[in-house]
């Protein structure tokens, strides 16, 4: 079946129950959000902003979508982008696009200009669904695109001349659903992900694995009509989507919350009558740390309802966790391991039950297998360093357009995830080190070579290496070592000028000025650099507190 029958079968058999409510906190803009280092930095004036639409609206919205998408001649296996921030039409337009056969292709929110053309054109996207705040980066490349349609989310009064807008149209459609088969079979999705050789892939995911994603979701956590979901994270990421596919599958409400202070994660889990809430590191650690200076009190919000806290997107440290069961001690805690590749997390899956083991990424998620295999793709022994590989109805199809990537990754319908790890005597498995060079920092990848090239294009450095500096609260952060020009004197301050051409998340957060090492065939020693400002080797990395 397709996940599109999840969808009506909730608005079929409990229409009038809400299922999603978009939370703008106070002294936050109403719809003109925008993210940075998972932080909102536009304020305005004004009361707190709540929107909410039942399962029958959910769905409506979804048809309307879709027979406004057969009207402009968008058919079966063509590629409609999204490129929203967080909102209350974000999922209705992702269905409304599933409902045509058609797949959907979110962005990541943080794209510039030439990423975003770049993945349209790599993902063959035909239309486009955006938001206010990337009018400027798509005007940039629009002439460089092949989209026919433009679809704009938000007021007329900002809407660019070549779009439509979004709410005005499917206003004029019909809500009845649009009559097109679908198996699960079909392609779905495009999801982006990428390594240390620049520009993204683009992995394409069929009905069947997102209806998998469903299930192992709604198996590990246990979600039934009772909870409520606190949903933070971008919905463009696979991690945020396939968490909420639990709420999906158990006809549960999700709260779409667009901002990411301490207080108003706890307010609006008390008011909301949160259950379950998703965070990632650095915002469990910003709430501890507002708790323990005092700026916040506990005894101001009712959070006897939230009854599951759980991490995923980057390595948690087991410090954290003991930090967090000290203060909310009837928390299950349970953290998940994934990649886009695998339809985002849950192929491995810590379990609340295993609170004893933190650290471990955990064991084989539901439905899934794991092995840990040397470069021949034989099992090591267990305790021994390895490539985690997993094999279940989450494994991507391939990548989209490139057959060589595909092949570097799966064998047969295993896929090699690219991290290094080790299984103890119990089963659990732990995380060593990422055999690509890819820095996980607040949960987001950056891809040091794109930031490399950028650097040596400066008319004083001579070499450059960005690699990964462990940091408490984003889990790391991007360090470059910079060999200056013989003869010039380079500074910190040059170079912090120069990369405000960056986007802001690209941007070294330390500078250090070296000489960079490179083997005798020319590669950088990245190895080699981590042992010298990280303090730790290949074997040892992320194994311990």
């Amino acid at each position: 079946m397709p996940i599109t029958d999840f969808l009506e079968h909730n608005a079929r058999m409990h229409p009038g129950e809400a299922a999603l409510t978009e939370i703008t906190p106070q002294n936050q803009p109403e719809r003109h959000t925008t993210w940075r280092e998972f932080n909102l930095i536009e304020t305005a004036e004004g009361k707190e902003y709540r929107r909410e639409i039942t399962w029958r609206q959910f769905d409506e919205d979804a048809n309307r979508f879709a027979n406004l998408l057969f009207t402009r001649g968008v058919k079966k296996g063509d590629k409609v982008a999204i490129l929203l921030m967080n909102c209350i039409e974000w999922l209705p337009i992702y269905f409304g696009i599933l409902k045509t056969g058609a797949l959907a292709v979110p962005m990541n929110y943080r794209y510039a200009a030439e990423e975003i053309r770049y993945c349209a054109d790599l993902a063959d996207c035909t239309r486009l669904v955006f938001g206010p705040e990337f009018t400027g980066r798509i005007t940039e490349v629009k002439d460089q695109l092949h989209i026919r349609d433009y679809f704009f989310v938000g007021t007329n009064a900002e809407k660019p001349d070549f779009a439509d807008n979004y709410a005005d149209m499917i206003g004029c459609c019909s809500p009845v659903p649009p009559p097109v088969e679908i198996s699960d079979e079909d392609e779905a999705a495009i999801y982006f992900s990428s390594g240390t050789t620049g520009f993204p892939k683009a992995i394409l995911h069929s009905h069947a694995a997102l209806v998998s994603s469903c299930r192992t979701e709604q198996n590990h956590h246990s979600q039934s009509r009772d909870d409520v979901f606190l949903c933070i994270p971008p919905l463009y990421h696979t991690g945020a989507k396939m968490h909420w596919f639990g709420s999906l599958l158990s006809c549960s409400r999700a709260v779409l919350l667009r901002g990411v202070k301490p207080e108003w994660i706890l307010q609006c889990a008390a008011e909301e009558r949160a259950t379950i809430v998703w965070l990632l590191v650095p915002w469990a650690q910003d709430i501890l740390d507002c708790l323990e200076r005092g700026e916040i009190s506990l005894a101001d919000y009712n959070l006897s309802r939230w009854r599951l806290m759980h991490i995923g997107a980057q390595p948690v440290p087991p410090s954290l966790i003991r930090r967090w069961k000290s203060v909310f001690p009837t928390h299950e805690y349970d953290t998940n391991y994934g990649l886009s590749e695998s339809i985002g997390p849950g192929c491995v899956h810590l379990g609340v039950e295993n609170i004893d083991h933190v650290g471990a990424i955990g064991k084989a998620g539901y439905l899934w297998q794991t092995m840990i295999v040397d470069e021949h793709f034989e099992p090591v022994p267990r305790g021994e360093v390895g490539e985690l590989a997993v094999y279940g109805p989450g494994v991507m199809r391939c990548y989209y357009k490139n057959p060589e990537a595909t092949a570097e990754v799966k064998r047969g319908d295993w896929l090699l995830t690219g991290d290094m790890a080790r299984e103890d005597e119990d089963g659990f498995i732990y995380l060593v080190d990422r055999k690509k060079d890819v820095i996980i920092t607040g949960g987001e990848n950056l891809y040091p070579v794109q930031i490399e090239d950028f650097l040596r294009a400066h008319e004083k450095i001579k070499d450059v290496a960005v690699i990964g500096l462990p940091d408490a609260r984003l889990g790391e952060i991007a360090a470059a070592i910079i060999e200056a020009k013989e003869g010039m004197t380079l500074t910190e301050a040059e170079v912090e000028d120069f990369c405000q051409a960056l986007p802001r998340y690209k941007r070294p957060r330390k500078l250090i000025f070296a000489s960079v090492p490179r083997n005798p065939t020319g590669k950088i020693e990245k190895p080699k650099l981590r042992e010298i400002y990280c303090g730790v080797r290949l074997v040892e990395a992320a194994t311990t507190d």
